[in-house]
C-alpha cells in the first residue's frame, strides 16, 4: 500500500514499475544494469477519489499523457531499489501538492500615504536632476 494521506491510499498493483537503463555517463555498469525505474500511473483507471483524478488530469504536465498515465523516470542513483523509492516518493508527491487549493488573490489598492510618499520621492528625484543641468550667468 502506498499512502498519501490519512484517508487515501493506493494499491501496489496500480502502478506499474518497470527496469530500464540509466541514461548519461556510468562506465560499463550502465551499460549492463537496468538501475532507472520507468514507474507508470494511469490516473482515470486508479482507485483515487474523483476530486484527487481532476485535480492530477487538470496539471499542465508534460509527463501526464493525453490518455491520463503519469509518467516518471527515476534514475538519480546508482542502485535499482533508490529509483523505485524515489519514483514512488516522487508520485506521492505530485499527488499531494495537486490536491492542494491557492487561495484567491484579492486586488488591493496602494493607502493614500504610500501614494504620497511615492509621489513626493520622485518629486524630490526631479529636483536634484534639474539641478544637474548647465550652470547660466
Amino acid at each position: 500500500m502506498i499512502f498519501i494521506s490519512n484517508a487515501v491510499q493506493l494499491h501496489d498493483d496500480e502502478v506499474e514499475l518497470s527496469g530500464i537503463r540509466a541514461q548519461g555517463a556510468g562506465g560499463q555498469n550502465v551499460n549492463k544494469v537496468s538501475s532507472a525505474i520507468h514507474l507508470r500511473f494511469d490516473i482515470p483507471a486508479s482507485s483515487l477519489p474523483e476530486f484527487y483524478k481532476e485535480r492530477l488530469l487538470g496539471l499542465k504536465d508534460r509527463r501526464i499523457s493525453k490518455e491520463g498515465v503519469l509518467i516518471i523516470k527515476a534514475q538519480m542513483h546508482r542502485s535499482q531499489e533508490l529509483n523505485r523509492e524515489d519514483a514512488l516518493e516522487r508520485l506521492v508527491e505530485l499527488i499531494r501538492t495537486a490536491t492542494v487549493v491557492q487561495k484567491t488573490r484579492r486586488p488591493t489598492k496602494p493607502t493614500r500615504g504610500s501614494q504620497r510618499r511615492r509621489l513626493d520621492g520622485k518629486k524630490q528625484r526631479g529636483a536634484t536632476k534639474a539641478l544637474r543641468g548647465k550652470v547660466s550667468d
